[in-house]
């Protein structure tokens, strides 16, 4: 059974405002000046929590390993209190999605977001029924770009691997499909930035109308 496999944040969704607003509440709990900004700094925001109190702590020069561990816990609560304020699905990723499954292609998602912020986001964007899989961050002992979260998102879908490829926007979604031995497809549209070209994946599309064709190609 064909399975394509989607990232979620900066791939399938641009959750980067909802995530900048978490840490710039962390931010404005903290005794200094810190923020990031909702444009900018958008690729930061597709990289993690971490990332982006590492970001606003070092402009202000109080970066400590333990301030970030500290306000992690709470940068993810204030997330998941208003998760999905600004986020929004990619045009034509739905309508893509239709196409794949009116072909008997299954479709999952795995992500680095922890499962139940993910699981509670998809609900709320009205498409969780669509996918007929979620791997998240603390799903399994490992993640991205280790390989068994993404098989695990392929079984998951009753897909088999080997008739699989995942669509990211990252070199950690590059690397899990090179640890799987799959086909990776990168989106051009997402704030992550950076020359999709250089990590070589197998395709790079500019629109979700692009997909199914891609798909096809890919895995026949």
């Amino acid at each position: 059974m064909r399975t394509v496999i989607f990232d979620l944040d900066g791939t399938l969704a641009d959750t980067s405002g909802d995530l900048i607003a978490a840490a710039n509440y962390c931010f404005d709990q903290m005794p200094f000046e810190a923020r990031l900004d909702p444009i900018n700094d958008a690729g930061t925001a597709l990289r993690g929590g971490k990332a982006m109190l590492t970001l606003g702590l070092e402009r202000a020069g109080q970066y400590s390993a333990e301030q970030v561990e500290q306000w992690y816990p709470e940068l993810l609560k204030a997330y998941g209190d208003a998760l999905d304020v600004h986020t929004v699905i990619y045009p034509g990723a739905m309508a893509a999605i239709d196409v794949l499954k009116s072909k008997d292609i299954r479709v999952g998602i795995c992500t680095n977001k922890p499962e139940g912020l993910a699981q509670t986001l998809l609900e709320r964007l009205g498409v969780r029924d669509v996918f007929g899989s979620l791997i998240g961050a603390d799903t399994l002992a490992t993640r991205k770009p280790d390989a068994a979260p993404y098989i695990a998102a392929v079984e998951q879908a009753g897909g088999v691997v080997g008739a699989s490829c995942l669509i990211g926007d990252t070199i950690t979604d590059r690397n899990t499909a090179k640890a799987a031995g799959v086909p990776c497809v990168l989106v051009a549209f997402g704030p992550s930035g950076g020359d999709m070209a250089a990590l070589e994946p197998e395709a790079i599309i500019d629109h979700f109308d692009e997909l199914p064709g891609v798909v096809q190609r890919l895995l026949g």
